[in-house]
């Protein structure tokens, strides 16, 4: 009987992951979208009022869920060179603990990403914040080819800022948020291949093929 290929080969983001110490990095795939439900239902905030929590965060759960998931599908169906985002769940010891992501626009002409992340609360103070942005920053400078990545947090998030700075992020200005309310003043950072502080376990990066270098414009 003839074997279809799996999604992972239909569509390349999917077959991608990363290893690195206990930490396992890959995009979601429809599979895992149960477990990402339940993992957007848990904390992930101390106090959840606080002006830099993320506006999707304030949302009814189910709310917050329905629109998760169609986050998830909308990202898949806009990757193309001249603008795409990658949303990794982050699994440790097999258990999902939250998402980290890699953008661009023009990847191919400013050879710039941006990142994002969060962990839910009881993941936090383990050291899995730093890990999972340094293994995406191994596949961004090493994988990717990139010169420079960006980075943000609202002001008076010191976990984010501490997480930036001991991977190598430099202050880069701010800017005032346009996303949600309320409005928020964010400190903006910036790491380059030079300034890069790497990880002290290796990363493994799996499925980085030519097909998908080429969707991402690297």
């Amino acid at each position: 009987m003839e074997t279809r290929p799996g999604l992972d080969v239909l569509y390349p983001p999917l077959g991608l992951s990363i290893r690195a110490g206990d930490l396992t990095l890959r995009p979601l795939g429809d599979a895992d979208l149960p477990e990402y439900a339940e993992l957007i239902r848990r904390p992930i905030f101390e106090d959840p009022e606080v002006p830099y929590a993320f506006p999707w965060y304030r949302a009814e759960p189910d709310v917050r869920v329905r629109e998760a998931v169609k986050f998830q599908w909308r990202m898949r169906s806009n990757v193309s060179p001249e603008a795409w985002a990658l949303n990794f769940g982050i699994w440790a010891d097999g258990r999902l603990i939250g998402c980290q992501d890699v953008s661009a626009q023009r990847f191919a002409d400013r050879r710039t990403v941006g990142t994002g992340s969060w962990l839910t609360l009881d993941a936090h103070g383990n050291g899995y914040g730093k890990l999972m942005r340094q293994a995406m920053l191994v596949l961004a400078f090493d994988h990717l080819g990139a010169q420079r990545a960006e980075s943000s947090a609202g002001m008076g998030n010191d976990a984010s800022f501490g997480v930036s700075r001991a991977c190598g992020y430099v202050d880069n200005g701010t800017h005032v948020s346009t996303d949600g309310d309320p409005i928020v003043l964010e400190q903006r950072f910036l790491v380059t291949p030079e300034t890069f502080r790497r990880p002290e376990v290796p990363v493994e990066v799996e499925g980085f093929t030519g097909e998908l270098r080429a969707m991402l414009g690297a």
